[in-house]
Formats: structure tokens, sequence, C-alpha cells
């Protein structure tokens, strides 16, 4: 299906870039390293379950959760529309 001046596989390609991005990005925000027995932010002791199934993380579920909700996804433009970089 020919869809304007694009390849006929431009949409599955933005697809296939948007999911590649979001794979990356995932990854950067685990935790990597060693992990600490109490949060960095509130200083209570990290659940012994919760260090277990993330290793290496350093802070408990709500400080973590304080800090996930204060980054901003920003991410790329792929569909070209004016009106969807006017957003």
């Amino acid at each position: 299906m020919a869809n304007g001046w694009g390849p006929d596989d431009g949409v599955q390609t933005q697809i296939d870039d948007t999911v590649a991005d979001a794979v990356k990005r995932a990854r950067v925000m685990m935790p990597a390293g060693e992990g600490t027995d109490m949060c960095e932010d509130c200083g209570e002791t990290i659940p012994p379950r919760r260090r277990a199934a993330l290793p290496g993380t350093r802070t408990c579920v709500a400080c973590q959760s304080t800090r996930d909700a204060a980054i901003r996804s920003v991410g790329i433009n792929r569909r070209g529309s004016k009106d969807s970089q006017l957003r």
C-alpha cells in the first residue's frame, strides 16, 4: 500500500522504532549495580521481596513511585503532521 512519499513499509518502521525506543528507555531506567537495604530517599528498610524482585534497587516502593511520577516522557514525533507538532 503506497502512502505518499514514504516507502511501503514506512508505518511499520515507525512502529518498530517507537517500540525499540521504549525498550531502550525501560532498560536505562532499571536499577543496576549494588542494591541497598535502606531506601536512599526516606531511610526506611527496603523489603527483602522487593530486593529479590529488583536486584540493585535503592529505593522503597513509595519513594520510587514519587520518582517515577516526576519523570516526564519526551518522545520523538514520527508522524510528521503539523497538528501533532503543535501539541
